[in-house]
């Protein structure tokens, strides 16, 4: 068969522009479109650009609906993610939490990957406040993290130590960042109900846990690679000659992120309790008054947890 020549060629192609071009034209809307409703899952690196690192207890959070100390509706978890949008975090440390499906409600699949901390189940599931003889139960509580798809980590043992050899008490969850500069973090929980002072009954407790955090400040500190814990402190490591946190500076001084601003999320408590506390390295990376509390906007008895997250911005 011979070539068609030149006028049938552009005949041709002008007969198949005119039978295709609509096509092509929907098939651009439809992308253009589709990628509007798709969600944003990765976070692309930028050279230079902080990493936000925030803190958040999430008060009790249970796996599914109506269960724990807090019982919550699908509109309760959410209320969570619409929160965790506008916090904007990259990666979270959080605390309370039953176990990764719990905190996957809060941060879905298409825009984190879940740390959970690795602690058996203590088989505590007593009733919900003091002295409570029925009503619900309480669920394990658990520290983890959420990291932003797209940032690369790795995962170190937890630091099962802080435990003291009570099953009741949370593992620390280790992990190092490596976009960009390695950052090592370690996320915490530790014993509730000595915030200030040595006299009362779970002091003895709380300050048993201290040398396992002065010893893992010290490996890290000799292996050179800057580090922050971060977490529920139960402490008010701020007030004036704290005995917490005095020791734990006795080898490496220490930044407290919040630098002494008072906190606001719940009135009648003006000092954190919550806390990011960077070694020298990592606080030479901190973005000037980048330290924020996140207050929700809504009233206290409105806010979906009785903690705020707390961040800060590391280059």
């Amino acid at each position: 068969m011979s070539d068609p020549d030149p006028q049938t060629q552009r005949v041709a192609g002008f007969r198949s522009a005119r039978m295709h071009g609509p096509l092509v034209v929907v098939a651009a809307a439809l992308a253009v479109a589709l990628a509007g409703c798709a969600p944003r899952a990765t976070r692309v690196e930028v050279p230079g650009q902080p990493l936000k690192i925030a803190s958040w207890n999430l008060e009790h959070l249970a796996e599914a609906d109506g269960l724990g100390c807090r019982p919550r509706s699908e509109a309760d978890y959410a209320s969570l993610r619409h929160y965790a949008e506008q916090l904007g975090a990259d990666v979270i440390a959080f605390e309370e939490v039953e176990n990764a499906a719990a905190a996957a409600r809060v941060f879905p699949p298409h825009q984190y990957r879940i740390v959970m901390s690795q602690r058996p189940a203590s088989g505590r599931h007593g009733f919900c406040g003091r002295d409570a003889t029925a009503g619900p139960t309480i669920r394990d509580q658990k520290v983890g993290f959420a990291i932003r798809n797209g940032i690369d980590f790795t995962r170190n043992a937890d630091l099962s130590a802080l435990a003291i050899g009570d099953p009741d008490l949370r593992w620390g969850v280790d992990i190092t960042l490596k976009s960009g500069a390695p950052l090592r973090l370690l996320a915490v929980h530790l014993k509730s109900g000595c915030s200030a002072g040595d006299d009362r009954e779970p002091c003895p407790i709380l300050f048993e846990q201290v040398p396992v955090l002065q010893k893992w400040i010290s490996e890290r500190h000799a292996e050179g690679v800057p580090f922050a814990i971060l977490g529920d402190w139960n402490r008010r490591l701020a007030l004036a000659d704290d005995v917490v946190w005095k020791r734990l500076n006795e080898g490496v001084p220490l930044l407290d992120a919040a630098e002494g601003k008072a906190a606001t999320c719940v009135q009648r408590y003006p000092d954190f309790i919550d806390h990011i506390v960077l070694d020298p390295a990592a606080a030479a990376r901190r973005v000037p008054g980048s330290f924020a509390e996140f207050t929700y906007g809504v009233a206290e008895d409105q806010h979906p947890s009785d903690h705020c997250p707390v961040s800060i911005r590391i280059e």
